[in-house]
């Protein structure tokens, strides 16, 4: 297992450890429902540097970004990023990701999942035609995401960059904690708000600015969090998890994501994805609480009031922040709108639950 930068850290705080990708990760330290409440109440910090980064640079770089991603990245300008998905060639996602303007038309930050840093970039590299300068810099970046709705506020004493005022989907670059080419961004995926600091590890940046933060954040409540309580809250929010709620068998539009496919340019299956929007989808990504006492889990069957299965639970909880079990999952479109009554089979036993509105909390 690889660790990062900061594992000497989460195990002398005790966390508790598991491989995540192939890294040594946190994945608790005071148990997941105060973790969760303390990125909902305040703010945490997680580690989140197994993460992959990628540099796309040159002349090229936007065209190649235009043609492998679903969203429309020519409406960036420096300082912005968006969400986005990588289309394969079969109506599924390679992966979802986020696209940063460093420079327009010429420097972009392409951040990806952990757990599809070769897939995403061999599949980027198969696809740059016109020699796109690419850099693979995930194994040398560290990030670390400080969320909550008091994170900004806790932590601008330690810079001169205006992060409290960060729009949501914007990011800026200067000296944090002392450290300098520090890039901190308004991307979070809790929901609370929040940034993610994003740098190398020279000269000891990595414990500089982890002490730095706690330093000053500890009393004032700030905690460290483990990715327990990071799928909770993307959770509560309807966020899709890679391998989880979308994956190279679904599309896009299945999973609710028709608004980072704009159909204005040209990008990798474009036509597949034009005639499932006019015909419409068979199966939707949806959002369902529980009537019935259970907890829906990964892969457990979807059925209607008949006994009959209409699809599959992809992430499922009990949701900290609303006492009450929560899920997504596909099901067939005559049964994916509001208020339809569905029933999750767990052990056998079909456990009554009713599709809602994203998102949950």
């Amino acid at each position: 297992m690889k660790n990062t930068p900061f594992t000497h850290k989460h195990l002398a705080l005790g966390a508790k450890m598991a491989e995540f990708a192939g890294y040594n990760m946190p994945i608790s330290y005071s148990g997941i429902n105060d973790e969760h409440a303390a990125v909902r109440n305040n703010a945490g910090v997680f580690d989140v540097s197994h993460m992959g980064e990628f540099i796309l640079k040159g002349e090229g770089a936007l065209d190649l970004i235009q043609r492998v991603t679903s969203n429309d990245a020519s409406v960036l300008t420096n300082g912005h990023a968006q969400y986005s998905c990588l289309p394969n060639e079969n109506g599924g996602i390679v992966d979802d990701l986020l696209v940063y303007c460093v420079e327009a038309n010429k420097v972009y930050m392409l951040v990806v999942n952990a757990s599809n840093i070769e897939k995403d970039w061999n599949w980027i590299v198969s696809k740059n035609t016109a020699g796109v300068e690419m850099h693979n810099i995930s194994d040398k970046t560290c990030l670390l995401a400080i969320q909550g709705p008091n994170a900004t506020k806790i932590l601008q004493p330690l810079t001169g960059m205006d992060i409290l005022n960060l729009p949501y989907y914007t990011f800026t670059k200067g000296v944090f904690a002392g450290v300098e080419n520090v890039l901190v961004s308004a991307t979070g995926y809790t929901g609370s708000g929040g940034v993610e600091i994003y740098f190398e590890d020279n000269d000891g940046a990595a414990e500089k600015i982890w002490n730095a933060i706690f330093e000053i954040g500890t009393p004032q409540g700030l905690k460290p969090i483990g990715l327990g309580a990071r799928d909770t809250l993307r959770l509560e929010k309807g966020f899709c998890l890679y391998g989880n709620d979308i994956d190279d068998t679904t599309s896009p539009l299945e999973a609710g994501l028709g608004w980072i496919t704009k159909f204005t340019k040209d990008f990798t299956n474009k036509s597949f994805f034009e005639q499932q929007k006019a015909a419409g989808v068979s199966k939707k990504l949806v959002g369902f609480e529980m009537i019935d006492r259970g907890i829906p889990r990964h892969d457990y069957l979807i059925k209607n009031e008949a006994g009959e299965t209409i699809g599959k639970v992809t992430s499922g909880t009990q949701a900290p922040s609303l006492q009450k079990a929560v899920g997504l999952g596909y099901v067939a479109t005559a049964h994916a709108s509001v208020g339809s009554e569905i029933y999750i089979d767990i052990r056998n036993t079909p456990v009554k639950a009713k599709v809602v509105k994203f998102p949950f909390a």
